[in-house]
């Protein structure tokens, strides 16, 4: 009769005992690194199918951005203020580069106006480095889903129009997951400080 009594505790204690073994392994294997500019998220999430073309015509999808860490921003050329002012911070945090390999890349949220060749000259007034990718229209919703982000269309007195967007910056890991975010007002000094410190630990 003690046997049955004990026996459902027993039980209880090892799914205790498994789950909590669970738990302390998600985090021994959670970044230790601390960044003061940005935030990590809790687990590095999937950004899901990526349909997307560089500026050479060639297709870029989730097996792209494997094997490199990334920075992903969402912009468009017609920009008047938000995107030359990230894109001239990030052009000055590629000239000493924080992690190894590290890549930024560029997504149009204006694939209308903004064609390969326009995405070539407007980028490459920052950087050649950057990486320019279109999504086709009917793909932009999802992508933007897909990373927490938002661009929306405005329309202006004149009847030409502007798009709102994110103005986060996104960083993949080498798997091409978002492993963690990071919002304006960008200080480079400061942000080159945490993308460097995750580059010596390695975490990516």
């Amino acid at each position: 009769m003690q046997i049955r009594r004990t026996l459902p505790w027993l039980i209880l204690l090892g799914v205790m005992a498994v789950i909590g073994g669970a738990l302390l392994a998600r985090m021994l294997a959670h970044p230790s690194v601390t960044i003061e500019t940005g935030t990590w998220l809790p687990e590095s999430r999937s950004i899901g199918s990526v349909r997307l073309t560089d500026l050479a015509g060639q297709s870029f999808t989730e097996q792209s951005l494997r094997g490199h860490a990334s920075l992903v921003f969402f912009g468009f050329t017609f920009c008047p203020d938000l995107c030359p002012t990230t894109l001239s911070a990030l052009a000055e945090l590629q000239r000493t580069p924080p992690i190894p390999g590290l890549r930024v890349l560029f997504v149009t949220v204006d694939p209308e106006r903004d064609s390969a060749a326009a995405l070539r000259q407007y980028l490459g007034a920052f950087s050649p480095d950057f990486v320019g990718l279109r999504p086709e229209s009917k793909d932009l919703p999802v992508l933007l889903r897909n990373f927490g982000a938002i661009a929306e269309r405005v329309t202006l007195p004149d009847g030409s129009y502007t798009v709102d967007h994110s103005a986060t910056l996104y960083l993949l890991d080498t798997r091409g997951r978002i492993a963690a975010v990071f919002s304006p007002p960008f200080s480079v000094p400061a942000l080159h400080a945490d993308l460097a410190r995750i580059g010596n630990a390695a975490v990516l």
